[in-house]
């Protein structure tokens, strides 16, 4: 290899080792967003959302993901996660799926009063769409 070869070379790789940097510092430092005290970015009923994802997810996709979303709906099931958080279900008999709320670890204990059929309103961050919508980090709305 001559000097030349070995200088574009050494700068690709420089260039390289920079672009994973930056990438590295936007992807996994991204500041902590408090869902209870943020102001929702959407408000919308969990069957039309599911409507959204299920007619176009690019479109839709583009419009709620990372978005913190408030979601309206009733409570078709209650469920405890792997570690102890409580998921909740929301939807009704009209939709083909649901909206998923991973409630956060703080907010688990309200949902001992929660219903079946109850109507009630979450919010939290949208993920996407996995034969569901899913929203993590979510907080109970009372």
């Amino acid at each position: 290899m001559n000097s030349k070869t070995k200088s574009i070379l050494s700068i690709s790789m420089l260039l390289l080792i920079l672009t994973g940097i930056f990438i590295y510092n936007n992807i996994y430092n991204k500041p902590f967003v408090n869902i209870s005290e943020s102001t929702p970015n959407i408000s919308i009923e969990s069957n039309e959302l599911v409507d959204s994802f299920s007619n176009n997810e690019n479109a839709a996709n583009a419009k709620y993901l990372e978005q913190i979303i408030q979601v309206q709906g009733s409570i078709t099931e209650i469920t405890a996660g792997k570690n102890g958080n409580s998921i909740i279900t929301l939807g009704n008999e009209n939709t083909i799926g649901n909206v998923t709320c991973y409630i956060s670890s703080e907010e688990s204990l309200k949902t001992n009063n929660l219903k079946i059929g109850q109507h009630i309103n979450i919010k939290g961050i949208c993920t996407g769409y996995l034969m569901d919508v899913v929203l993590v980090k979510c907080v109970i709305i009372e």
